[in-house]
């Protein structure tokens, strides 16, 4: 292209760009890049220009050349398909007539700041320094599949929505899938209408999602399947309607979705299985989950949650994690426990004993046990379940030893004072040792102790029925604990 066809807008842009100047069309720093269709040619530059100058002006010397361009309209495409472009590229509060094409690019830094854009294909690209679409309004995808950016990707308040064309009715508003960031992608307040791809993508640093918006009701609302990140993945304030859908990804720092509202009524709300997690936090809800919680296989170091996040679903199979906060009574933990759609899951109670266990709670973990106990008696056959009520009412399972001690001082004092009463006949008179009321009851209902009073009495009438319900209890409450004492030294 001959510089006597550039209009004054382009010449003014064409003289900047080698001392790597700005040009600045805006009427006010302020001034919204939406209303651009109606800006005049003072404003207007054709894409085929800036391709020029990016692909065949040299800098001038001893100045770093780059386009640097504020307000401007853009008519044409933008296409840098497969180019190589040494110079930075800024083009902000820009309003795009086309998307531009940066597929399979590799450029030095691009940064379309507070521009208004129909979509943006960059699937591929190399980016230097830095990729920025702060501020941006995209009414179409934005392609960005598999690049690679040495810097880090900046979405802040940026606005993403659907494509109005045919072919792109279905397809994700914004795609990071199997991208490579370097460092960070931060995209606190970032608004995106439909689903915000990010599966098996790669951040060096942190993916920052602080306040964003992502709105796919009944659908997908963010992909993040294998992802991986360096540090830690914030969702302050989230607002997500659809599936967050995190499975199987690595996040050795800290997952924060605090303060988040998480919605996906018909189905899956949160998918966060076979992850790796240093930190999970879901402290101060705006509300319960809106949908099933799926959080099977994953290994949490701390989960941070209170029980009145959870929804009425949450499938916590193989779920491992060290520890909970806030701590919290066991009693306020269980329920969590019931809410699996699978029924009794063994597991779920051990893991819940051990985290106590790792904080000094013995108390906890051991009503953890019994209500895994009680819990799995409610599986068992009819026979099995009053051998279990059984051993609950009389020593918890073992669990509750005082318990078993209280049965035994009230039978103690039951016999004591029955037999006191009205003592039994010897068997043989004149040899018989004198009657002990209170040992004659121990050697009914211990029956490992002998102190020679039972076989020498011969109690008649109620007071014979009294001894046999005092054998038979005796040895139910031995029993019993017996079981209980040999469940504790296993777990021991």
């Amino acid at each position: 292209m001959e510089i006597t066809d550039l209009t004054p807008a382009e010449a003014r842009v064409w003289d900047a760009f080698p001392r790597g100047e700005g040009v600045d069309f805006r009427e006010s720093p302020d001034e919204p890049s939406g209303d651009g269709a109606a800006w005049g040619p003072e404003r207007t530059v054709r894409a085929d220009v800036l391709r020029a100058l990016l692909l065949s002006v040299p800098p001038q010397e001893d100045r770093v050349a780059g386009l640097k361009l504020y307000g401007a309209k853009i008519v044409g495409k933008l296409d840098l398909k497969y180019a190589v472009v040494d110079h930075p590229i800024r083009l902000r509060a820009c309003w795009f007539e086309r998307k531009p094409m940066m597929y399979g690019a590799q450029m030095r830094a691009v940064v379309l700041s507070d521009s208004t854009l129909p979509g943006l294909t960059a699937a591929t690209l190399r980016v230097d320094v830095v990729l920025r679409l702060s501020g941006c309004t995209v009414d179409g995808p934005v392609r960005l599949a598999g690049a690679r950016i040495t810097g880090g990707l900046f979405l802040q308040n940026a606005v993403v929505r659907r494509g109005s064309l045919p072919d792109e009715a279905d397809e994700a508003p914004l795609q990071l899938n199997h991208a490579e960031i370097a460092t960070d992608v931060i995209a606190d307040g970032l608004t995106v209408h439909g689903e915000f791809r990010l599966n098996g993508a790669g951040v060096g640093g942190q993916v920052m999602l602080d306040r964003a918006r992502l709105l796919n009701p009944g659908g997908i609302a963010l992909h993040a399947e294998t992802l991986s990140v360096g540090t830690d993945l914030r969702g302050h304030r989230l607002q997500a309607q659809g599936m967050v859908n995190l499975t199987g990804a690595r996040i050795p720092g800290q997952l924060i979705l605090s303060r988040s509202r998480l919605s996906n009524p018909d189905g899956v709300a949160l998918r966060a299985s076979s992850c790796v997690i240093g930190e999970f936090w879901l402290r101060k809800a705006v509300a319960p989950i809106d949908g099933i919680v799926n959080l099977r296989r994953s290994q949490v170091d701390l989960l941070w949650a209170e029980p009145e996040v959870w929804p009425p679903v949450v499938r916590t199979d193989g779920l491992t994690y060290r520890v909970l906060h806030p701590h919290l009574p066991a009693e306020e933990r269980l329920p969590l426990l019931e809410r699996e759609e699978d029924g009794y899951l063994p597991y779920g109670y051990e893991q819940l004993a051990a985290c106590y266990r790792t904080v000094g709670d013995e108390t906890a973990a051991r009503t953890v046990q019994l209500a895994k106990l009680r819990r799995h008696r409610s599986t068992q056959p009819r026979h099995s379940r009053a051998w279990g009520a059984l051993q609950d009412g009389t020593v918890g399972y073992g669990f509750r030893p005082l318990r078993a001690a209280a049965w035994l001082l009230a039978l103690l004092l039951t016999g004591t004072v029955a037999y006191a009463l009205d003592p039994p006949r010897p068997l043989k008179p004149g040899e018989a040792p004198d009657f002990n009321p209170l040992f004659y009851t121990i050697d009914l209902l211990l029956p490992i102790i002998d102190f020679g009073q039972e076989a020498a009495f011969a109690p008649s009438g109620w007071h014979q029925w009294l001894s046999y319900v005092l054998i038979v209890t005796g040895w139910i409450l031995a029993t019993t604990t017996a079981a209980g004492i040999s469940r504790s030294l296993r777990r021991q």
